[in-house]
């Protein structure tokens, strides 16, 4: 688990979570990035608790390992100045089955969306706002039993 200001290398962060592992037989990856452009979103900013975002992230990577059968967990989360196309996040989940991989990756990505004690800013041609937790989010959260905390 990482958070960082620095860009993330995919192929990379894939080789070290598998690392050897002849278990694995399925990597399921989710990539995130900053959507628009200058017409929409000229940058965008992401702030964080340090310690208190780590810790969030590990545990819903030890609760990610409780409901699936995964070999292993990668999430990269980066902060600060990111513009349109750059890349955000990097949930990557290794299993010895494509099925268990692809749950555990989109149940992360759901409960990192929601519960990760993450603040973005965009700036946009009508200025700077922060970006408020969505409906939808809290929906895609809930159908894992889920209460969304972010209200």
């Amino acid at each position: 688990m990482a958070i960082q200001e620095a860009d993330f290398d995919v192929s990379a962060e894939l080789a070290a979570l598998r690392d050897g592992d002849g278990s694995i037989g399925a990597i399921a990856s989710f990539v995130g990035t900053v959507r628009g452009s200058a017409a929409t979103v000229r940058e965008m900013w992401l702030e964080h608790y340090p310690g208190m975002t780590e810790r969030a992230i590990e545990a819903m990577a030890e609760d990610a390992g409780r409901r699936f059968d995964i070999r292993a967990v990668r999430v990269v989360h980066r902060v600060g100045r990111l513009l349109p196309g750059e890349q955000i996040v990097l949930v990557a989940v290794a299993s010895t089955h494509r099925r268990e991989a692809f749950q555990a990756c989109e149940f992360l990505m759901d409960y990192l969306k929601t519960q990760a004690p993450f603040w973005k800013k965009e700036t946009t041609p009508e200025g700077q706002h922060w970006v408020d937790a969505r409906v939808a989010d809290d929906q895609a959260l809930a159908r894992w039993g889920i209460v969304a905390t972010n209200a």
